[in-house]
């Protein structure tokens, strides 16, 4: 790298930070999550609103494969968060009324899903028909469990009813839904033949039964876990890092090994333990997802989408919104749980933020999604997160009364 380029990769990253803090700010002032102004920053800094040569006058094409690096290792480390966050005491929690809440907010709209790509197969082409078909269902059927937990966490609502169901059923979908991606991702991704792919289930018996013993062996040694030095951070950063490299050798995207490598950490006494890994981890991601956000924003221009882009625009959100809202109702309130609930509940599961980005990603790297259409879903995932604080003030206005307090799972998020 010369020093001409080097000096455009400081400005660039000093950019991309102002803009993102500063749009994630004025997100916040208004009552949004914060990511929700980090992406729209992105978003104004790629082709839709500074055209096409602007844009690569400000980040330049030599410079972008350096910003797409530090995105990759962005998002590697916020999936090993999101995976550190999972708890299974949390998904153990609530009873039926979770298990039916995951089962409306998953498969309602992954049935929808599904066919809603048969209708954008007619104007999109795909290599493949069955994959593209099987992801636009898991793409709209996501949760954001980050982004989520912290919604409740603002609202005074994660020791609620609602906030401990949310909480257990967002976490059992976005891993079901991680695991079939994995799937989508293994039968399309292998760039050197598919064999291996078989590695994956030996790789997730290691991980299981040799490494997380030894992860437990070495931070809670006798069930008590050990306070968080930086050789022990370095230790599980590093494990991290090999287990996203891993995963993409074998075929699978690299953010499968770091959230995997995430959720095999030990859960029994480690609970101060994870919410200080979490915390570093996050000073990290801090700072280069909003990189990640910009390196998305290059592939995002509106402009393409056009009047047929329009309706379907619409129908990705009737599905997207329809499957989420109404499963989840219908779900729940099969299972007796109040209308006012009920529906604070669905507004909270269509909540899609970075972890929705991140799967889009996904597609749009392994070939699935085009430009448009990956702009389109890029706005549903924007637009929806953003009317879950409208949606849950208007059933769970002000805070919530004691009587509907209950006390955390356990180890929960």
């Amino acid at each position: 790298m010369t020093s001409h380029q080097l000096q455009f990769l400081f400005i660039d990253i000093a950019l991309v930070l102002a803009v993102a803090r500063g749009l994630g700010h004025l997100a916040a002032r208004i009552g949004q999550p914060a990511v929700i102004g980090e992406i729209i920053g992105g978003v104004l800094l790629g082709p839709t609103l500074l055209g096409g040569p602007l844009s690569e006058a400000l980040l330049p094409v030599e410079v972008r494969p350096v910003l797409a690096g530090l995105a990759g290792l962005g998002v590697a480390l916020f999936m090993f968060a999101v995976g550190l966050e999972i708890d299974g005491a949390t998904l153990r929690g609530n009873g039926r009324v979770t298990a039916a809440a995951a089962v409306g907010s998953s498969a309602v709209p992954f049935l929808l899903g599904i066919g809603l790509a048969l209708v954008l197969l007619r104007g999109h082409e795909s290599a493949a028909p069955a994959a593209f078909t099987v992801f636009i269902g898991l793409s709209v059927s996501v949760t954001a469990f980050p982004v989520l937990a912290r919604i409740l966490t603002d609202r005074g609502l994660s020791r609620t009813v609602v906030g401990g169901i949310a909480l257990a059923t967002a976490a059992a979908v976005d891993v079901a839904v991680w695991v079939a991606l994995a799937g989508v991702n293994a039968s399309v991704g292998a760039g050197n033949g598919h064999w291996p792919v078989l590695l994956v289930l030996p790789y997730l018996l290691v991980m299981l039964f040799a490494v997380r013993p030894l992860l437990r062996r070495y931070l809670a040694p006798g069930g008590e876990a050990k306070p968080v030095t930086p050789l022990r951070f370095a230790v599980v950063l590093t494990g991290a890092l090999l287990s996203a490299a891993a995963s993409e050798a074998m075929g699978v995207h690299h953010v499968f090994g770091a959230f995997l490598f995430g959720l095999v950490l030990p859960r029994q006494g480690t609970r101060a333990l994870r919410e200080d890994l979490h915390e570093r981890a996050g000073r990290l991601t801090g700072l280069l997802l909003p990189v990640y956000f910009v390196v998305a924003g290059f592939r995002v221009d509106l402009g393409d989408i056009g009047l047929p882009g329009l309706g379907e625009l619409a129908l990705i959100m009737l599905v997207a919104v329809g499957g989420k809202f109404g499963g989840t109702y219908l779900a729940v309130r099969s299972q007796k749980l109040p209308h006012r609930s009920a529906a604070a509940l669905a507004s909270l599961m269509n909540t899609r933020g970075l972890t929705e980005l991140v799967i889009l990603g996904v597609g749009l790297e392994l070939g699935l999604l085009d430009g448009s259409l990956y702009s389109m879903m890029v706005v549903m995932a924007v637009v929806t997160t953003m009317m879950t604080g409208p949606l849950l003030s208007r059933f769970q206005p002000g805070p919530p009364a004691p009587r509907d307090r209950i006390a955390a799972p356990a180890g929960s998020a």
